[in-house]
């Protein structure tokens, strides 16, 4: 592992500069279009259209790559993504950001399918869950440490959107110096939908539920926090903390989830983040580091919907098509993801503001009674036969190569029952 830490930290830094980026240009987005007075419906719109492009990268990216190799796609979708946030201060429209928000998507999920073969390269088979883990770990303290940048500067001038270019155009350095060997190319996704809702449909329900909630959250949640009467530091340190609850709840949740049925914590982890999303309405008159300590502990919840649901996928389908139907799993993820921001912009269009995490806890009761219904359906699987959890975030298919749980060599296993 000493041999691989340069390159890796290379690699790791280069990642954590541009997800800070990522995440400062949500914020920024979503507080600017409150200024430029972007109904709910619109700015939401424009958030997922990011989304959107991001699941249409799964399909284009691949393509490209193979066409003219990593390193020339890497540069030109960096040179394209950098330029999008100026961009954003050059011309406010809805439309144009709409466009502008489609191609960083695309863009981004490029950009992280070159870096993540690249990780797989240089990950050896007995190291993969070590990188995996501290891939993972960059991503979510990365998209806390950008939510502090909108702190910095004129957030309603040019100055963070500049910012946002700088982060990216940075993260190209330490990626671009790192010597790595070519990767094997990456390939679009190729499940049917329909195998992976037959295979597990509570797993396909769960993670198109933490794409519609975390794809919200993301999209509307710096607009929520301005709305229900937060300053500058608050929206700041309300979207901090949500994220890293998020990282830092991950492990107990899911080594809790090993030893007991899985289906069971995912019915009381969406039954405790829809209470304290519920909650949310009655704490709004109180002093904001209630609302935001809030925050820390519904995020430590719902972000590991999407962890649980993968976890389960893995408990009860054969070991040696993991890739294929985690890379299902990552498209349904990405298409809530894609829809949620809209719904969720509708919603405060029409309820206000403050509606948005009520409306998070309805769509958590109904995966919590789906949960309950597929208890019914089928028996729990066998301590035995369960997967080890794994903390799991976003990210390309090709990320799912340094999941520590696929199978360095094809094994049998045997069928479960839909689950």
């Amino acid at each position: 592992m000493g041999k691989l830490l340069i390159p890796l930290s290379s690699l790791l830094s280069g990642v954590g500069l541009l997800v800070v980026g990522v995440g400062l240009l949500f914020s920024v987005v979503g507080l600017r279009a409150g200024v430029a007075n972007f109904s709910g419906l619109t700015l939401g719109l424009v958030m997922s259209a990011y989304f959107a492009g991001f699941v249409l990268g799964t399909y284009v990216c691949p393509v490209v790559i193979r066409r003219v190799g990593h390193i020339r796609a890497f540069a030109a979708m960096a040179s394209v993504a950098s330029t999008m946030p100026i961009l954003h201060a050059l011309w406010i429209d809805p439309w144009f950001w709409g466009l502008l928000r489609l191609v960083t998507g695309i863009c981004l999920v490029g950009l992280y399918m070159v870096v993540e073969s690249w990780l797989n390269t240089l990950a050896p088979s007995d190291q993969r869950g070590k990188v995996f883990a501290a891939y993972m770990s960059v991503n979510f303290v990365a998209l806390a440490l950008g939510q502090w940048l909108i702190l910095v500067g004129d957030r309603l001038g040019f100055v963070p959107f500049a910012m946002v270019s700088v982060m990216f155009s940075f993260a190209l350095l330490p990626i671009t110096l790192t010597p790595v060997q070519q990767p094997v190319p990456v390939e679009a996704p190729s499940l049917s939908l329909r195998s992976l809702y037959d295979a597990s449909p509570l797993g396909t329900a769960a993670a198109f539920a933490s794409g519609l909630l975390n794809g919200t959250f993301f999209g509307m949640g710096a607009l929520y926090a301005q709305g229900v009467g937060l300053s500058d530091t608050g929206v700041a340190a309300f979207m901090a903390a949500t994220i890293l609850g998020g990282a830092i709840f991950q492990w107990p949740v899911g080594h809790y989830s090993d030893r007991h049925d899985r289906r069971l914590v995912l019915f009381w982890v969406c039954v405790g983040a829809a209470a304290l999303a519920a909650l949310s309405m009655f704490v709004l008159s109180l002093p904001h580091w209630v609302l935001i300590a809030l925050g820390l502990f519904y995020g430590g919840l719902v972000f590991t919907v999407y962890g649980l649901g993968v976890a389960h996928v893995n408990d009860v389908i054969d070991s040696t098509r993991l890739l294929e139907f985690t890379g299902g799993l990552l498209l349904v993820h990405g298409a809530g993801a894609a829809l949620g921001p809209t719904l969720g912009g509708m919603v405060m269009d029409q309820f206000g503001a403050a509606s948005l995490m009520p409306a998070f806890a309805i769509v958590l009761v109904v995966l919590a009674l789906y949960v309950l219904k597929r208890m019914r359906a089928a028996p729990p699987v066998a301590d035995d036969a369960k997967a080890d959890y794994v903390v799991m975030g976003g990210g390309s298919q090709a990320v799912l190569q340094m999941d520590p749980r696929s199978p360095v060599e094809p094994e049998s296993a045997d069928a479960h029952p839909p689950q």
